[in-house]
């Protein structure tokens, strides 16, 4: 069977691990863009390696991943019914008396569909997020203007990357599908703002350069072991962060061992937190 853009396919020399779909296709080359599913990859393929996933195939697919994702959910409104008994405890006061302002983030991905994903459990989790598509070799240009209009608390900085494969040194930036690109974007930010409290950054897609994204100022970065990392891993850890109080620091292997892809995929710096808790809440 011909594939064409927007077929769900596997490759078969991987095992059909993963699934893609196909968002280009080059035929006098014999090969195929694809973009995971559920994983921030973008890869080139064979068209002679790759196979049509059967529609049972997908189902089960986006089952797995759905189910990951509401673990993670729930993991984080647990999280926060203690964090909630805590300051009834100390405060001696019921929480509905308190008003609550956690980290406003901005997004930016190079990737829509992921995007779009991301801004919905955002949204489900009760942040301020603005989310901007802008492919990846453009971030570093846009960043600063996009920084001085929102004034965020947290930045990501995320899309698609890869290690190329025909490549043999993992500390050269030129191994990576768009490492480079994020790196160029983070400098920028950083010189807007500095501070690693001020401006708290999330860097990084799948398999990209972790110790030079954190080099140039990444609070959290992808991917220590070059691994596969979720769509929505930028979300949860950013979630933690804007929920942690301004007086903490954020527990880091708390937050990367509630992501899907978990210390392999996904690590960072002490950071101090974004919340901040205010008394009394106005009637009005």
């Amino acid at each position: 069977m011909a594939f064409a853009v927007g077929d769900i396919v596997g490759r078969k020399s991987y095992g059909m691990d993963v699934l893609f779909k196909i968002v280009s296709i080059n035929e006098k080359a014999g090969k195929a863009m694809l973009k995971g599913l559920d994983v921030r990859l973008l890869a080139d393929a064979e068209l002679s390696d790759l196979k049509h996933a059967q529609p049972s195939e997908v189902q089960e697919y986006r089952s797995q991943s759905k189910k990951a994702e509401k673990e993670c959910i729930k993991k984080i409104y647990r999280r926060r019914t203690m964090e909630r008994e805590r300051l009834r405890g100390v405060s001696g006061m019921s929480p509905d008396q308190f008003f609550e302002i956690p980290g406003k983030i901005l997004h930016l991905d190079g990737d829509a569909d992921y995007l779009e994903e991301c801004l919905k459990v955002y949204h489900s989790l009760g942040l301020t997020a603005q989310g901007i598509f802008v492919p990846e070799r453009n971030q570093p240009d846009e960043i600063w203007s996009l920084l001085n209009k929102h004034r965020p608390d947290i930045l990501v900085l995320t899309g698609h990357d890869a290690y190329l494969k025909h490549k043999k040194n993992f500390q050269d930036l030129g191994s990576y599908r768009n490492s480079q690109f994020f790196v160029d974007a983070t400098i920028k930010a950083r010189q807007y703002e500095p501070g690693k409290d001020d401006l708290v950054i999330f860097a990084g897609a799948c398999q990209s350069h972790y110790e030079a994204l954190l080099d140039v100022g990444a609070n959290f970065a992808s991917s220590p072991q070059r691994v596969l990392i979720h769509a929505l891993d930028p979300v949860f850890i950013m979630e933690k962060v804007a929920f942690t109080p301004i007086v903490e620091t954020v527990n880091i292997y708390d937050v990367i061992k509630h992501t899907i892809t978990g210390l392999d995929g996904v690590g960072g710096l002490e950071t101090r937190g974004k919340f901040r808790l205010g008394l009394p809440k106005s009637p009005y």
